[in-house]
């Protein structure tokens, strides 16, 4: 470890190290400004309540990041971690069934007594590694085309996967990790005319349990909550004091802001109208107070990573590399389309967090990790270039 360590820190990729720290910070100070009078009001606290505890997740992020960053990440590739990384996915998830809670409609947390985690965040970024793993070593092989040996097995993982993250149900990490494990298989190797069957028995697969419970038990998944959203989405102004609270306050936030916005501190909307404004609804506070400027600062640094990510993935010959990346990086990707997409209302409204600035301990540790893990895909990937 100590002679890898040596052989690679010297290609750390610098843009892509400065991007993340500079977004991980910026999110820090946004959430300390977006939470303080939400921390005072209604939970009676100190207003710098969750930048505290955001500051003590990126204590856990940072370490994270650095031990993914010099981790070899051709372990990934290894038998024992891809059974691993399914053990840990598949613990979590079965957990938060039995003694999980409910938080925001859904049973999606696990109370360790000293911090709480979100198993589908886990499987998030788990199935991006085991996915990587496997394809990568049927690609080696030549039989990555093979139906019953290279194909049925991670489908069939990924299909219980998503059965369980919906029966929590958390219909907006189902649907990203469905997407981000759609985007591994696309870049595998496989051919096209597998690819589409595969993603065809994934929706079959999830349809025969879903409908079922859809038809029989739609007050589990239809609940008032969601239905609300549902409207908010098709018309949020006819209960602009209901479901559709959240989002017109959002849009008043945002249409509020400008080029510079109201300046850093100084948002209306996050003292009392917008519910929650330091979570998934981060973004219109930073509209707000920054204006277009900081709506670009974020997205920049979002895409930046994005494309990083994809050029890694198109320029390596590494079928692990490339994977890792293009998971990676369509994570992030997926996963700023629903949050942005969801307070501007392109997409029904489903609380999933905006990647590094959102406040969330699991979610920012997890994406810290996934980061780690592109940056030494990217260490090598620049080494091995420096060589030819």
């Amino acid at each position: 470890m100590k002679n890898y360590f040596k052989k690679y820190t010297r290609y750390l990729d610098y843009p892509l190290l400065f991007v993340y720290i500079a977004l991980t910070l910026f999110g820090l100070i946004m959430i300390y400004s977006a939470s303080m009078a939400w921390s005072v009001n209604y939970y009676d606290d100190a207003p710098n309540r969750f930048y505290i505890q955001q500051l003590m997740n990126l204590a856990f992020a940072f370490p994270a990041f650095a031990v993914a960053s010099i981790f070899p990440y051709k372990y990934f590739g290894k038998k024992w971690m891809m059974k691993l990384v399914l053990a840990v996915i598949f613990i979590g998830l079965v957990l938060v069934h039995l003694i999980g809670y409910e938080a925001g409609g859904a049973r999606s947390w696990i109370d360790l007594g000293f911090a709480n985690i979100q198993p589908s965040e886990v499987a998030k970024v788990g199935i991006i590694f085991y996915l990587a793993g496997v394809f990568s070593n049927k690609y080696k092989k030549g039989n990555i085309n093979n139906l019953n040996e290279s194909i049925a097995p991670p489908v069939i993982i990924l299909t219980l996967v998503l059965l369980s993250v919906f029966l929590e149900p958390d219909l907006g990490s189902m649907m990203i990790i469905g997407a981000v494990g759609l985007s591994v298989m696309a870049v595998s190797g496989i051919s096209i005319k597998f690819f589409a069957k595969m993603a065809g028995w994934v929706a079959v697969g999830c349809a025969i349990f879903i409908v079922p419970i859809m038809l029989f038990a739609s007050d589990i998944i239809f609940t008032e909550k969601r239905l609300g959203r549902l409207d908010a989405f098709f018309n949020p102004f006819s209960d602009e004091l209901g479901f559709g609270l959240q989002i017109v306050n959002g849009y008043l936030a945002i249409g509020s802001g400008g080029l510079s916005g109201l300046g850093l501190g100084q948002s209306i909307q996050k003292l009392g109208y917008l519910p929650e404004p330091h979570t998934d609804f981060i973004m219109s506070v930073i509209a707000e107070e920054l204006g277009v400027l900081g709506v670009i600062f974020v997205l920049g640094g979002l895409a930046f990573i994005v494309l990083r990510g994809l050029s890694i993935a198109m320029t390596t010959k590494d079928p692990l590399a490339r994977t890792l990346a293009a998971g990676i990086a369509s994570m992030i990707g997926i996963q700023t389309f629903v949050n942005l997409g969801g307070l501007t209302g392109l997409i029904p409204l489903t609380g999933v967090t905006l990647p590094f600035i959102s406040y969330g301990g699991t979610s920012v540790i997890l994406l810290s990790l996934a980061m780690g893990v592109l940056m030494n895909v990217s260490m090598v990937h620049k080494f091995e270039k420096s060589k030819k």
